[in-house]
């Protein structure tokens, strides 16, 4: 009986974060113009996936912020916060599909888009394994695919500069800014780890 207590707070958790994820995106996409919609669902993605990494990374580049209650409770559902910014990525590449008129069976489309496919092929590995069936299976191995994620600190820039590139809007900046500063905090926690 208290297991499913905890699996329910579990879900109701996610349930809210998830719903106040798009309420900020549709908050951004409706009275902060010119960005399209799907520009903000990226935005707030992007945001989600940051929260993911911030834990580990600050505690090793920033010591000090071990005990930020913020971070603690990052730490603590990394895996729900993780799978947030898969749905909003996915809500974000539909759109895309949808408005540029996409054929999912071209494979210049994959060439094209080839950073944000690889980016969505690895959140949906991450979302599809996000659970505690999925450690006890896959065992090592699970860590090992968890760390597709680091992939994507690189890949992100790439996405982002080369897509907006010539139309950029208000979100623009803040994502190009928030993806290389995420990379170099990256880098700067595997310089650490490594001395």
């Amino acid at each position: 009986m208290q297991k499913k207590a905890i699996v329910f707070k579990q879900v109701l958790g996610f349930s809210i974060l998830t719903l106040s994820s798009y309420v900020t995106t549709l908050f951004l996409a409706l009275f902060l113009s010119p960005a399209p919609l799907a520009n903000a669902l990226g935005f707030v993605s992007l945001l989600a996936y940051i929260a993911t990494l911030m834990p580990s990374m600050f505690r090793t580049v920033f010591p000090a912020t071990k005990g930020s209650k913020v971070l603690v409770w990052l730490l603590k559902h990394r895996r729900y916060v993780g799978v947030t910014a898969f749905g909003l990525g996915l809500d974000h590449g539909i759109i895309l599909i949808i408005q540029r008129k996409l054929s999912l069976l071209d494979p210049y489309t994959y060439v094209e888009y080839f950073q944000g496919v690889s980016i969505l092929v690895i959140f949906t590995l991450l979302a599809i394994t996000s659970n505690d069936w999925s450690i006890k299976k896959l065992k090592n191995n699970w860590k090992n695919l968890q760390k597709l994620t680091y992939l994507v600190v690189f890949l992100l820039p790439w996405h982002i500069l080369g897509k907006m590139s010539g139309h950029w809007s208000y979100l623009t900046p803040f994502a190009v800014l928030l993806s290389t500063g995420l990379a170099i905090l990256f880098i700067q926690r595997k310089w650490i780890e490594l001395r």
